[in-house]
């Protein structure tokens, strides 16, 4: 017989209950209360315009809308559909546009298969292959910035678009290290990750799948997270300088 088991209907009681069943699980609670209710609730809350205009900081206006679509609560098209219905498309170009960017990851994805794993295209910069190591898996680099980032990710799950970018850039170009083994490290912690969204971007940062690759400077890290850091950070900042200067020192002369 089929044992049927009666759960709270409570989260925090459920929460709860599953740790006393399961007590060998390991990993963040969930911030995202689950299920395809929830993820209609937070594309109502949704302010398109604010969106368009604070994506890129740190506090501006998100959707938090990743892990419903990663995870099939709503689909990319029912959320573009919804957005026109709501808004007008001007208000919602934004939006749009974001969604065309996990659509267009998805489809590369059926084209390659596993082998976004690999590089797509050939570098446009000399890159490191150097292991994951300790200090970046444990938060431990004496840099606030990135070992924020580090503690987001491993302590919930989730981490701001942008800072996403600025990790991978400091992981990818400055530390020299391999994008693969850093991507897979990160898709194993994200609540929203999948393999095409997670895999293309650390390939686009890198250059391997796209036209050059991406830095950031002290300017732009201090900019969008509100000098969240950079105000009473005592490190020898490897980010405070020009662009030009950062690729001659990145990368020299080997542009290819």
């Amino acid at each position: 017989m089929p044992i049927e088991l009666s759960l709270p209907s409570d989260r925090n009681q459920r929460l709860q209950y599953i740790r006393s069943v399961f007590p060998e699980l390991d990993g963040p609670d969930c911030p995202y209360p689950g299920g395809r209710s929830s993820a209609l609730e937070r594309l109502a809350q949704i302010d398109p315009v604010a969106y368009g205009r604070e994506r890129n900081y740190l506090d501006g206006s998100v959707t938090r809308l990743s892990a419903y679509i990663r995870h099939g609560c709503i689909t990319l098209a029912e959320t573009r559909a919804m957005a026109l219905t709501r808004w007008t498309s001007q208000q919602a170009f934004k939006l749009i546009f974001e969604l065309a960017w996990r659509d267009f990851w998805r489809r590369v994805w059926r084209v390659f298969g596993p082998a976004i794993r690999k590089d797509i295209e050939k570098p446009k910069v000399k890159l490191g292959h150097e292991p994951l190591p300790a200090d970046i898996r444990s938060g431990q680099t004496g840099l606030p910035c990135m070992d924020a980032f580090v503690r987001d990710l491993v302590d919930t799950g989730y981490v701001h678009n942008h800072a996403r970018m600025w990790f991978a850039s400091y992981c990818v170009h400055f530390r020299k290290i391999s994008w693969r083994s850093c991507a897979d490290w990160y898709l194993g912690h994200l609540i929203d990750g999948d393999m095409a969204s997670n895999h293309l971007s650390w390939q686009w940062v890198a250059s391997t799948f796209g036209s050059k690759p991406y830095i950031f400077n002290k300017e732009n890290l201090a900019k969008y997270s509100g000098n969240k850091w950079c105000a009473t950070c005592q490190a020898n900042c490897p980010f405070d300088d020009s662009y030009p200067a950062l690729q001659q020192r990145l990368f020299g002369d080997h542009e290819q």
